[in-house]
């Protein structure tokens, strides 16, 4: 949900909903008034899906994998959506999207082994209503049957529907971050921190926002003589300036003038998220970056220099690198299966690590790493930028 910060308040604008294509090939829906007619027989792979205002209930809540059929009727007294979201909760897999009350729609996706998430969002409003939803191994095969033109529609499609998500994730963290900033509830405003940041981090390195990387996450070492600091590290030192020898905090109204740059700046970010779209080697380009970034930037200790968040920006690029490479899959194991099968491996011992340092809902002060520790993560993420620098090559469109 957008927010804006303006004047002395929080001025919350609700957008048409988002067309989210799905991330798995052989997405469609087709839309009918009236209840839902399951198919006959014991077919497991066509399920039901009973959206209320209070519950989300899928019939049966598992599946044999292959190509699923979801009947989605809207229960509820208001319009709602229903998602497959992967086991990270962070990738569509697929959506129905503005089913308005009586209504039923289908959803049919082809879906691998594995654990996911079925969200119900009563309202288009918050979170959703979740559950888990598990589908075994039928021995089906799921070989892409498409062509490369085809698997790069979907690749570049569902990319573009996760960066969307991600800014709108973005504003509504944001929002929240800065009505606690501005409202003085420091320590509230610390730990929203590095949460809101988490849904910049997984886009950061697309080049469609580089200007707009420097309004807003510059770090103060990499200032220019005269320019102006702005963005989340100019409010990261103001909340956490015991490192700042003689440092100044901001007045009220200082902090309201940079939290209202930073707020105009994100809805920039999420304009430009809703119209635009991505070659495969911009792709690519940025999944690998992302690596670089957690090289450079974050394993080092230099992008939150004041927090010592930078645990949560590390898991973040390494979410939006997995987004970006899940999203070339397909293509990618069609065309160097040897490649996917590496990154596959790497990326999975990268999270191995990063999930040792979790502490509650988040991560372990940087500070608290040892040397040893933070040598391991080093080399997890230099071993997964080496496959992930052939990537371009193994996704091209050609």
């Amino acid at each position: 949900m957008p927010v804006r910060l303006t004047g002395y308040g929080l001025l919350v604008v609700v957008p048409a909903s988002l067309l989210l294509m799905p991330l798995t090939a052989g997405c469609t829906g087709s839309s009918r008034s009236g209840a839902a007619t399951p198919g006959s027989g014991t077919d497991s792979r066509h399920l039901t899906v009973r959206a209320t205002d209070a519950a989300c209930t899928v019939t049966p809540d598992s599946a044999p994998s292959g190509s699923l059929r979801f009947t989605v009727t809207n229960a509820s007294s208001s319009v709602t959506e229903f998602l497959l979201l992967d086991q990270d909760q962070l990738r569509i897999v697929g959506k129905v999207e503005d089913l308005g009350p009586g209504l039923a729609r289908d959803l049919v996706v082809t879906a691998a082994p594995g654990a996911y998430f079925s969200v119900c969002k009563p309202g288009l409003a918050g979170v959703g209503i979740r559950a888990p939803f598990s589908v075994s191994d039928s021995g089906t095969s799921l070989a892409p049957a498409a062509s490369n033109a085809d698997l790069v529609n979907a690749a570049t499609t569902s990319y573009a529907a996760y960066v969307e998500r991600q800014t709108d994730q973005l504003m509504a963290g944001t929002a929240e971050f800065m009505a606690a900033y501005l409202a003085g509830r420091d320590d509230q405003a610390r730990a929203l921190y590095p949460k809101a940041r988490t849904h910049w981090e997984r886009i950061e390195t697309l080049e469609r926002f580089a200007d707009l990387d420097a309004r807003m996450d510059l770090p103060e070492a990499e200032l220019a003589h005269g320019e102006l600091w702005t963005g989340w590290h100019r409010l990261e030192k103001d909340l956490w300036p015991a490192r700042a020898r003689g440092y100044q905090r901001l007045s009220k109204t200082d902090r309201r003038l940079y939290a209202e740059d930073l707020a105009e700046a994100t809805e920039q970010l999420q304009t430009r998220a809703r119209t635009t779209r991505y070659t495969t080697a911009q792709i690519a380009n940025a999944t690998k970056e992302l690596m670089e970034e957690a090289a450079t930037a974050k394993v080092t200790g230099r992008a939150e220099y004041w927090s010592r968040t930078d645990l949560w920006d590390l898991q973040a690029n390494l979410d939006g690198a997995r987004a970006g490479y899940e999203a070339l899959r397909p293509l990618v194991r069609r065309q160097d299966p040897n490649l996917a099968a590496a990154i596959d491996t790497k990326m999975a011992a990268l999270q191995k690590l990063l999930d040792r340092q979790r502490k509650g809902d988040g991560f372990a002060s940087y500070d608290s790493v040892s040397e040893d520790g933070l040598r391991q993560l080093s080399d997890a993420v230099n071993g997964l930028s080496e496959p992930l620098s052939q990537l371009t090559a193994a996704s091209r469109e050609g």
